[in-house]
């Protein structure tokens, strides 16, 4: 073992909080260990509907200090991860005039009760209150009432007990992994002191002294400040540090992903977001040339055994039917499908009144070490969430704050080209200086944002893919060395899209395994374990 090294932060979960807070930290010039036992952002936070929104429902609960924030979050990530974050127009299927208004003032009013009917008058009124609070740092234009023959005019076969529909919109992030990948590629950038280590297992503590270990050993660390930021697991991480907590309940969240040609030329780029008749709130949308379908909201123990099970399945399957009556969508359509459980506070209220808002609990563990406990949070809201962890541990540092988050770039959205003009020269300029075709340089831009042109600097001569023509060797070699990559599922699910895209056959995971066995020295065994974990 090797020695004790010392650190100021100690950051426990690689989620989108934990990813947040140590950029955050490590801007303010903190020194900073993040643990993380499986890759970055490959729990709940690969298990969202990939949307960055304002929390519209989040009105009905009366919710709204969460719904001002998740706005001008939502507004400020178009901003500043415009690579991955784009406005997604959202349609609300109307069925009545005066409907929800008794079931809405119950729920305000933080009583039981189902909301199958979310009429005119209090749609329109939901979406005015949700533009007010968008108001700062606009972004993306105001709602409108639409009745049934404009709604035809964008949406196609909805079902006939339709009459209207708000149009208002919200964030759509095509690569949460990636950007979460990115706050933590950026953090060490801002202080060359900070590291994040995917694949590293929390052991124990003793006299403020934390044991850990990679596949290259065990080490040991002292910090002076522990930031529990493991989700769902925060209970379970506290009790390896000898801090008895009952922090956490769970929500599992189940989404699919489906090859459905006709349901994708009806949503015509847009998300529906609707009731259903059992008083649940789903949602489907355009992704990757596929429909995304979510999303269930069921409370589970332990969220180590959440997976989308076929009752979701069925479920997910059948209530497009509630809004698309002629478009079945079928289970051999499907081509992902994925859960998440979310990090709600412990609760006796049903699931679907639990607060969605964030909040610390901080305990002392072993050596007087504080733990701030970051329970909650959703990810338009990560960057706030995370100031505000950061604020708490320099203050316990006695350190000021140097500079805000606010307008700070992600990644690849940094120096991102804002219209086609700029994006076409963006392109040609590239593509000239590193001999590629300007196809390929856009649909690189597309994938990493301005990251593009590092891993373009790489990719003379390359070789396509047999099984995917879309990716090369190159572009996948270049992304294992310099990304963490340790496991297939590291590279296919979580740095690229090719999981949740569903294009990932096991034709392509033995083609793609194949060229990691050579990167990484991977013996036959490991090679074939590694296919069978992500088909």
């Amino acid at each position: 073992m090797t020695d004790i090294q010392e650190t100021d932060v100690l950051i426990i979960g690689g989620g989108i909080n934990g990813c947040g807070t140590f950029r955050d930290l490590s801007a303010q010039g903190i020194d900073c260990l993040l643990l993380e036992r499986a890759d970055f952002c490959s729990g709940a936070s690969s298990g969202s509907s990939r949307l960055i929104h304002g929390g519209l429902k989040y009105l009905e609960t009366g919710e709204f200090r969460l719904v001002r924030e998740s706005a001008e979050e939502r507004n400020r990530l178009l901003h500043n991860a415009p690579h991955y974050v784009s406005a997604l127009p959202s349609i609300i299927p109307l069925r009545s005039r005066f409907g929800g208004i008794i079931p809405s003032a119950a729920r305000f009013l933080r009583l039981n009760a189902k909301l199958t009917d979310r009429g005119t008058l209090i749609t329109r009124l939901g979406l005015a209150l949700y533009d007010l609070y968008g108001r700062n740092f606009r972004a993306m234009p105001a709602h409108r009432m639409l009745k049934r023959t404009a709604l035809d005019f964008l949406i196609t076969g909805m079902d006939k007990g339709i009459i209207g529909a708000g149009l208002y919109y919200e964030g759509q992030m095509t690569h949460s992994e990636r950007l979460g990948l990115e706050l933590v590629l950026d953090g060490e950038a801002l202080n060359p002191n900070s590291r994040a280590l995917n694949h590293a297992v929390l052991e124990d503590m003793a006299d403020g002294t934390v044991t850990y270990s990679t596949s290259k050993g065990r080490s040991q660390i002292r910090p002076r400040v522990i930031i529990n930021a493991a989700g769902a697991w925060i209970d379970q991480a506290n009790a390896q540090i000898g801090v008895n907590s009952h922090l956490m309940g769970g929500s599992k969240g189940a989404h699919l992903v489906v090859d459905n040609p006709a349901l994708l030329s009806a949503l015509n780029g847009h998300m529906v977001y609707f009731g259903s008749g059992d008083g649940r709130v789903n949602l489907l949308y355009p992704f990757e040339g596929r429909v995304l379908i979510g999303s269930t909201d069921i409370p589970v123990s332990d969220p180590d055994d959440a997976i989308c099970d076929e009752n979701e399945t069925a479920y997910l399957c059948a209530v497009v039917s509630e809004v698309f009556p002629d478009i079945p969508v079928t289970q051999n359509q499907i081509r992902f499908r994925f859960s998440g459980v979310r990090p709600l506070p412990r609760s006796d209220a049903a699931i679907g009144a639990v607060t969605r808002d964030h909040s610390i609990a901080t305990f002392t563990a072993s050596g007087g070490l504080p733990v701030f406990c970051l329970i909650g949070g959703k990810w338009t809201t990560f960057r706030k969430f995370s100031e505000e962890a950061t604020d708490k541990a320099l203050a316990h540092l006695a350190r000021p704050r140097q500079i805000s988050t606010e307008d700070m770039a992600i990644g690849g959205g940094k120096d991102f080209p804002r219209n086609i003009a700029e994006r076409t020269k963006w392109i040609t300029e590239c593509g000239a200086t590193n001999g590629l075709s300007e196809p390929r340089v856009e649909m690189l831009l597309t994938r990493y944002g301005t990251r593009a042109s590092e891993i373009a600097n790489n990719l003379r001569n390359e070789t396509p893919l047999i099984s995917l023509p879309d990716y090369s060797c190159e572009e996948l070699e270049w992304i294992t060395r310099n990304e963490r990559v340790q496991s297939l599922g590291d590279l296919v699910r979580n740095r690229t899209l090719i999981a949740l895209s569903g294009n990932l056959t096991r034709t392509v995971a033995a083609e793609i395994a194949a060229l990691l066995a050579a990167w990484l020295d991977w013996s036959s065994e490991r090679t074939t374990a590694e296919i069978s974990k992500v088909i």
